[in-house]
């Protein structure tokens, strides 16, 4: 299980436990973590008791039908359901994933939640992500051009070099990648993390973006870039199966290659 973030001196404390309802035959347990910094008191986990013959299958229904029947008190984000908005991204049985894609089955035991690690907690399971897209805004994530567009059509790209960008504009910015990365664990306020250095790529290799040199010369930095060790964890986890390992890697070789 990774580690969290927690307050000064604090401790996970055991939290309340809900009981199913009399009857139920398929329960399932959800330990899921609970933290409110306002109230003051130290992180705890409650244990839910989910039927799961009146439950979807997959972990963010649990967790609805946790918020709506049982304790509504329980905070998280959630959005499309379908894999596609990143918002329901969290710690599901030690490996971040999307609540909505995990399924109950896929998980042994007892269903175990947290939020992202290594970043503050705004309550429950939603995470402080305005450092995270701070950094993805520093990279500029939109075309930067000098040439006007031609006068009756689009600035064109070829289906090969439309290929390029096609895996590294698929990311949703669920924060899973960098949130596994231990160098940005220990160095989120300079690294900028797999997630922002995956979005720098995919307009680096844009066949369109006249700012390559720019962008290269605002990655060159002992922290912003080469706080990368290759350890992986990013592309492991990625619920979309991006790989963006191999993007910081290739833009480490476009540096090296400009130098010589």
């Amino acid at each position: 299980m990774a580690e969290f973030r927690l307050p000064p001196n604090s401790r996970i404390r055991k939290g309340q436990h809900f009981d199913a309802a009399n009857g139920s035959a398929n329960v399932r347990r959800f330990a899921v973590y609970r933290y409110d910094p306002d109230s003051g008191d130290n992180p705890r986990i409650d244990t839910y008791e989910v039927d799961l013959d009146s439950c979807g299958p997959m972990v963010l229904d649990a967790l609805i039908k946790i918020k709506n029947e049982i304790d509504s008190t329980l905070t998280f984000r959630r959005s499309c359901r379908e894999g596609i908005c990143g918002s329901c991204a969290m710690n599901i049985d030690g490996g971040n994933t999307l609540a909505c894609t995990r399924s109950i089955d896929s998980v042994r035991g007892d269903v175990r939640i947290y939020p992202l690690p290594h970043m503050p907690v705004v309550k429950d399971l939603v995470p402080d992500l305005t450092n995270f897209y701070a950094q993805y805004a520093s990279i500029k994530p939109w075309l930067r051009t000098r040439t006007p567009p031609p006068p009756d059509q689009e600035r064109l790209q070829s289906k090969e070099d439309q290929e390029l960008i096609n895996e590294p504009a698929a990311c949703i910015l669920c924060a899973c990648c960098s949130t596994s990365c231990p160098s940005y664990w220990w160095n989120s306020d300079r690294y900028l993390g797999p997630a922002a250095l995956l979005a720098a790529y995919r307009w680096l290799v844009d066949s369109r973006d006249e700012a390559t040199g720019e962008r290269l010369d605002e990655l060159e930095d002992p922290f912003r870039l080469y706080r990368c060790h290759t350890i992986m964890n990013c592309t492991q986890t990625c619920p979309k199966e991006l790989n963006p390992a191999q993007a910081i890697a290739a833009t480490k070789k476009m540096l090296a290659e400009r130098r010589y």
